[in-house]
């Protein structure tokens, strides 16, 4: 019975874990968003449309780095729940 409630509250911990990764997730994506916005509107500003195709190739590679930013948390976080799993889950059956 001990076993089974202690289970529990492993398996209740390991589901706090990854909602709070993925809530990270979330807030990393809509700051790398909000970064491409006004990285853009700063060379809207500053770049004049004369140029139109060094603003384009500007503008795309902030894009690409973003995307590789956020591909690279996205992955940090999964390790990290990966890891958090393996040790609640060794934890949890050093205790039986």
């Amino acid at each position: 019975m001990v076993q089974a409630v202690e289970s529990q509250q492993a398996t209740s911990h390991s589901i706090d874990l990854l909602d709070d990764v993925r809530d990270a997730a979330k807030v990393g994506q809509h700051a790398a968003a909000e970064a491409l916005r006004a990285f853009r509107q700063t060379v809207d500003e500053a770049v004049p449309q004369a140029v139109e195709p060094l603003r384009t190739k500007i503008v795309d590679a902030a894009v690409e780095l973003a995307d590789k930013l956020v591909a690279a948390q996205f992955q940090l976080n999964r390790d990290l729940i990966h890891s958090a799993e393996r040790a609640l889950t060794k934890s949890d059956g050093d205790k039986k």
